[in-house]
């Protein structure tokens, strides 16, 4: 049964806006608690995952079944096609424009629910990010031929030139970090690191932020179940399609589950290889989100069992505060 911040008589008018964020590792069950949770507070859900944004990606980013959509009402599913540019900053001026949307329809609780585990997008939507230059179709071509031609070294090489104090410091794996510093600089005439101020913006509500606690046996075991289960509901298929739709090259698919799958379909690895490198290179992602959420004092951990009566629970109390 949903509640409301009224039912002690109050008017849910008087009521500050709560946003619950839940979060945590892939695979740790976020999206069954957060429709529990939505479902009895009477709000919606806004996802915060980089790649269930995008069209055509069911199976591989685990987007919630058309069930779970029609028991709760979901945004930021499905609503991009697998070429399209979005971006942490898009990501922050939508959602937050959705939310005063939600928050002012006749009769609308205090509440909303916020459910993904991609870091940079929900510190966008709760911190705020730096306010960056837009990027033109022309810079973003460059950048990306730059790397077709000359890979990481050559991106690498020019944002050593244009910013060597950001060069110093990003992490040399992640190509859409660096691509991204780089069109930065190009853009705007400026280093990256000038606009990097780490301020944090003024939000209208109050945040509550929760994270599910499991041991990492558990969370390993369910990573591995699931990219099982993905597989035999045509993960390999959708992957096929996909690239044919978007291209090798879409950053859309780059991404664990997918860009894995290019050695299985030039012929250098076997499917079993593959979906083994799918599971352990998930497993890394899990721990990058662990390490990051360890860093965030704000967030709650709680375990799976009475996660959702304690969340309503504290929502209730933070609305009427």
């Amino acid at each position: 049964m949903a509640v409301s911040a009224g039912q002690d008589g109050s008017s849910s008018r008087s009521c500050r806006h709560v946003l619950v964020v839940i979060t945590g590792p892939t695979a740790s069950g976020k999206t069954a608690l957060a429709i529990e949770v939505a479902g009895r507070l009477g709000c919606d859900i806004l996802s915060a995952d980089s790649r269930q944004l995008f069209r055509d990606l069911p199976i591989g980013t685990a987007a919630p079944t058309e069930e779970e959509r029609a028991a709760v009402p979901h945004h930021f599913i499905a609503t991009l096609g697998l070429a399209d540019y979005y971006s942490a900053a898009r990501y922050e001026e939508d959602a937050l424009g959705l939310l005063d949307e939600l928050w002012s329809r006749p009769g609308a609780g205090p509440f909303e629910v916020v459910c993904g585990g991609s870091m940079m997008y929900l510190d966008a939507l709760v911190r705020g990010i730096d306010d960056m230059p837009t990027i033109t179709d022309a810079t973003r071509s460059y950048v990306r031929s730059l790397h077709e031609q000359h890979g990481m070294e050559g991106l690498l090489a020019q944002l050593e030139l244009l910013d060597p104090q950001y060069a110093g410091e990003v992490d040399r794996a992640n190509t859409r970090r660096v691509m991204h510093a780089l069109e930065i600089c190009l853009q705007s005439g400026r280093p990256y690191s000038e606009f990097r101020t780490g301020g944090r913006k003024d939000r209208p509500f109050t945040v509550l932020k929760f994270a599910l606690e499991l041991p990492r046996e558990e969370l390993f075991a369910r990573i591995g179940a699931r990219v099982r289960a993905m597989v035999e509901a045509g993960l390999v298929e959708e992957a096929r399609r996909a690239f044919g739709i978007a291209g090798e090259d879409a950053n859309s698919l780059n991404t664990v589950g997918y860009r894995e799958l290019h050695d299985y379909f030039s012929g250098e690895k076997s499917l079993e290889e593959v979906v083994e490198k799918i599971a352990r290179n998930t497993r890394v992602y899990a721990k990058k989100q662990l390490t990051w959420l360890r860093r965030d004092p704000s967030v709650v951990w709680l375990e799976r069992e009475g996660a959702a009566d304690a969340i309503v629970e504290m929502a209730l109390r933070a609305a009427h505060e």
